[in-house]
């Protein structure tokens, strides 16, 4: 605090909130709200109740403080329909009813280690479908199809490594196929969902693939830019998911043909073990993200 002139201070009131917001639609338009705290906490840094004030010199006063975060706090977030953020408030009391204000955001990183989480997201991740296209000699036939990830956890700057198997044995050409990564955030208010948002990260695309042919994918890697860690542990009203998806377009007017493959997104990679596909670790935090305006799907 930098003070010009001799100063009567009746309190320096200082507080620090964490707090998650849904709100869906805005002014009088608003549809939905709800929200919870993760952090409330008052102190007072200078003054006591019922005292005369205290008189302050000209010049730079500094008031420290230590103030140690409870366990568990959820990650800062900023979404479309809301929010977790964490700031702290200090507030300057003169005798006259003048009060001078001030507040600062702080952000929070809840880590989360994939080395410390259930050992079977180390593992392979595979998924399989056969899908019968057409209608009796239309279009008859089935589509085979198995996609494997080398692993069902990674953190921001990995690549994904997919491998996939897809046998047409159809009457009916594939058009093209796709592997998208996909952030599908959930709000909830009032224990019920209020909005969701889908949006695709990174994809990769194969060509056609004619009847009786067959579609290789080789260890093709999906690089998994920055983002929030997977479900903001210790909120309950926004839930942040992220899916692999292999989409099977067919040529035809039928629909397409999806695989759905969850992962995990931490903060701590796992220890390296054996061959791994390259790493551009990100240089900025996940907590703003670029495409936040974009219109969400």
């Amino acid at each position: 605090m930098e003070l010009q002139d001799d100063t009567p201070v009746l309190g320096l009131h200082f507080h620090v909130i964490g707090e998650g917001v849904v709100r869906v639609g805005s002014g009088r338009h608003e549809r939905l709200f709800d929200k919870e705290n993760y952090i409330d906490f008052r102190m007072r840094l200078l003054g006591e109740p019922g005292h005369t004030p205290s008189l302050l010199s000209p010049g730079i006063h500094s008031f420290p403080f230590k103030l140690g975060l409870p366990m568990g706090l959820p990650s800062t977030f900023l979404g479309t329909h809301g929010w977790v953020q964490y700031y702290c408030k200090a507030a300057l009391r003169e005798p006259n009813g003048l009060t001078h204000k001030n507040q600062q955001v702080f952000i929070v990183m809840n880590p989360i280690d994939l080395n410390l989480e259930p050992p079977v997201l180390s593992q392979e991740l595979e998924c399989s479908i056969e899908h019968r296209m057409g209608v009796g000699c239309v279009g008859g036939g089935a589509v085979a199809c198995r996609v494997t990830l080398d692993r069902g956890a990674y953190v921001p700057g990995e690549s994904i490594a997919l491998s996939a198997q897809l046998v047409n044995n159809s009457r009916t050409a594939i058009k093209c196929t796709r592997a998208a990564l996909t952030e599908t955030i959930q709000y909830s208010a009032h224990g019920k969902v209020a909005a969701k948002e889908v949006r695709e990260l990174a994809t990769l695309t194969h060509g056609k693939t004619r009847p009786g042919a067959t579609d290789w994918w080789r260890r093709e890697l999906l690089y998994v830019p920055p983002l929030p860690p997977t479900n903001l542990r210790g909120c309950h009203l926004i839930a942040v998911h992220y899916d692999v998806y292999f989409i099977i377009e067919p040529k035809n007017l039928e629909k397409e043909v999806k695989l759905r493959l969850p992962i995990v997104l931490g903060t701590y990679p796992f220890r390296e073990q054996g061959e791994q596909p390259p790493t551009h670790y990100p240089t900025t935090l996940p907590v703003f993200r670029a495409w936040l305006h974009d219109k969400p799907r």
